[in-house]
Formats: C-alpha cells, sequence, structure tokens
C-alpha cells in the first residue's frame, strides 16, 4: 500500500489534519494541485497583482461567522441562531438577515471559508500574525504584515509611513494590536490617535530652520552611534526621518481630517463616539474610522489598521448574542459598504 500522508504535527498542520508538506505531496501525485501547477497557471494568465495597500479591518473578539456569512438554515433550531439568510448578487450565495447591503455587493468581495484559528481563542495576535502565541517564537516575536510590509517595501510616499494603525487601546490586553516582533521598534505603526496629533505640523518653524535642527541632530548621532551596538540608534534615525517627512509636509494631516470629506461622504459611512469603549474593555465603535482608512490609503499608507467595536459577547450581562448582532451588524454594513464603493470609484 502506498502512504502519503504522513503524520500531521501541532505546529504544521491545517485544520483538516493535513500539513503543509502532506499538501504538496499530494499535488505530486498528479492531482492537480502542485504548486509547480499553481504558479504555471497564474503565470499564464499574464496578470500581475495591482494592489499597493491593505486596510486590515479588526473586529475585537471576533464576530459569530455562522450569524453573518455561514448560516446554518439547515441544522436544528437550538443550533442554527435566530437569524435567517438572504440572497446575494450572487446566484447560490446567501449571507445574514443584517448585511443587506454587503448582500447587493458580494460580486465585489470574497469569504474565504478555509481559514482556521491558530489556536482555539480569539486574541488579536493570532489575527494579525495567523501564529500561535503559545508555541515557541523567535527572539523578538513574530512580526506583523504591518512590520513586513514597512521592512521589505517602505514607504510609497516620505510623507506617510507606510504602516499605520487607527486602532485604539483596549483595557484588555489581548485585545491590543502586537508589536513589530524581531523586525524591531523602526517598524511599528505610526499611531495618529491621541494627543500627539496636534503635533503633525510645524506650528511656526519654517522649513529652513527644520533642516538646520536636523543636521545638528545628525552631527550629534553619528558620535553616539558609534557607540551604540544595540541598533537603537538606527530605529531612531529611522523614526527621525519619518517625523520630518510628516512635519515638513501636510499630507498626512490632511489625510487625517476627513471634516474635508463632504458631508454627504461622511454620513454613508456613519459616526461613532470615540470616548465610548464598547463594554469597558473594547474598541469604540467608529465608522468614521473606515473613512479615515480610505484617506490615509490614497495619500501614500500600504497598510493601515483599524480595530472596531466588540465582539467578545458571551451574553452574559451585556444581552444575549443575537441582541449585540442586531446592533453591531447594521452599522458594520453601512461602514464597510461604503469604503467599498470608495475605493471601487476613486
Amino acid at each position: 500500500m502506498l502512504k502519503i500522508l504522513g503524520p500531521a504535527t501541532s505546529s504544521d498542520a491545517f485544520c483538516d489534519g493535513l500539513s503543509r508538506r502532506n499538501f504538496l505531496q499530494v499535488g505530486g501525485l498528479g492531482t492537480g494541485l502542485s504548486l509547480s501547477g499553481l504558479l504555471a497557471a497564474e503565470a499564464a494568465q499574464g496578470k500581475r497583482p495591482s494592489a499597493k495597500s491593505v486596510i486590515f479591518i479588526y473586529l475585537v473578539g471576533g464576530p459569530p461567522h455562522q450569524d453573518m456569512f455561514d448560516l446554518k438554515p439547515e441544522a436544528p433550531a437550538g443550533i442554527r441562531g435566530e437569524f435567517n439568510p438572504i440572497a446575494t448578487n450572487v446566484p447560490g450565495i446567501e449571507i445574514g438577515e443584517h448585511l443587506p447591503r454587503l448582500a447587493q455587493m458580494m460580486d465585489k468581495f470574497t469569504i474565504i471559508r478555509s481559514i482556521c484559528d491558530a489556536q482555539p481563542e480569539h486574541n488579536a495576535f493570532q489575527s494579525y500574525t495567523g501564529r500561535n502565541q503559545r508555541l515557541p517564537m523567535p527572539v523578538g516575536g513574530w512580526p506583523t504584515p504591518g512590520a513586513v510590509a514597512s521592512k521589505l517595501l517602505g514607504p510609497l510616499h516620505p510623507s506617510v509611513p507606510p504602516y499605520v494603525s487607527l486602532c485604539y487601546t483596549c483595557t484588555h490586553g489581548p485585545y491590543n494590536e502586537p508589536s513589530p516582533g524581531f523586525l524591531g521598534v523602526p517598524h511599528s505603526p505610526f499611531r495618529p490617535l491621541g494627543p500627539g496629533r496636534a503635533d503633525l505640523v510645524l506650528n511656526g518653524i519654517t522649513h529652513d530652520r527644520l533642516g538646520d535642527r536636523a543636521l545638528l541632530r545628525k552631527s550629534l548621532d553619528r558620535f553616539r552611534r558609534e557607540a551604540d551596538t544595540t541598533g537603537m540608534m538606527d530605529g531612531h534615525d529611522a523614526f527621525t526621518r519619518q517625523a520630518l517627512g510628516v512635519l515638513t509636509s501636510s499630507r498626512l494631516a490632511n489625510a487625517l481630517d476627513i471634516s474635508q470629506e463632504s458631508e454627504a461622504t461622511r454620513a454613508r459611512y456613519g459616526k461613532g463616539n470615540t470616548k465610548v469603549m464598547i463594554d469597558g474593555n473594547g474598541a469604540p465603535r467608529v465608522p468614521q474610522s473606515f473613512l479615515s482608512a480610505r484617506r490615509l490609503i490614497e495619500a501614500g499608507a500600504r497598510i493601515v489598521t483599524v480595530n472596531y467595536s466588540k465582539w467578545d459577547w458571551h451574553g452574559a450581562s451585556y444581552g444575549t448574542i443575537f441582541n449585540r448582532q442586531r446592533e453591531d451588524h447594521p452599522v458594520l454594513d453601512k461602514a464597510l459598504t461604503a469604503l467599498m464603493e470608495d475605493l471601487e470609484q476613486r
């Protein structure tokens, strides 16, 4: 008997028990799944990906997919939940009844059903990295995709950091965006939220004076760098270069100023209270962050991250899961479709 499936370890197995190596081995037996075949088919299309930027929206805590995009209408009532599926503009695909706008844009996005969690927890680390936080990690930890893009691709525009985080700090630590890992501090996200927002302009300092200060700082730092063996000075220089680019251009500040959008555009996204952290430990329900993310991408950011509301309900004192979904789904439906429409049309 020819055995082609070796044992899958906990560190390299997919959710169906197959390991990555097994997957490639299966392809090697002519099933049409070989890596070389996939690459050849991709090359034959003669298309190169055109996307240069990503908006990553983290729904804090993780919503129940079986009530949004993977309903089970044939399951018994006690299992399938209270909501009904509705038809979309793609024949054969149905989604949750509280997402009617997304249902009419189904042809504009993709539902990926093959993803499973790296560990049985709903924390931000595995959502951002795809890694299991409980397994051994390299020194410094695994980086986020934004940190990787910052390291390998760098900025699209000198006045706009490649990696921008619009994430609010949650009091529950596991909900927060992870560090840049072993790529280091220079590839941390730029965080414009908070009191530092006012420092994005020069406040009366001319470009010439700022240039003189930069030359002086560069001369002093050259001596300090000779004694620095940790690499932190290089990181400091990266931040200084980024700060100078930001301060000598209004590009980033303008991108963050959503008041420059028409009232009608802002209304399409909706507005939430940035001071109200949902359930006290989640992120605020602020759909206007989606508009800010779109403006940052247009200004030249490569990766923009957004955390939105709180979906880790468990029923309890917060009301039933179904009541909370009736609150959150329509707001998300409105903001997300507004974002998708703008990205397509602009």
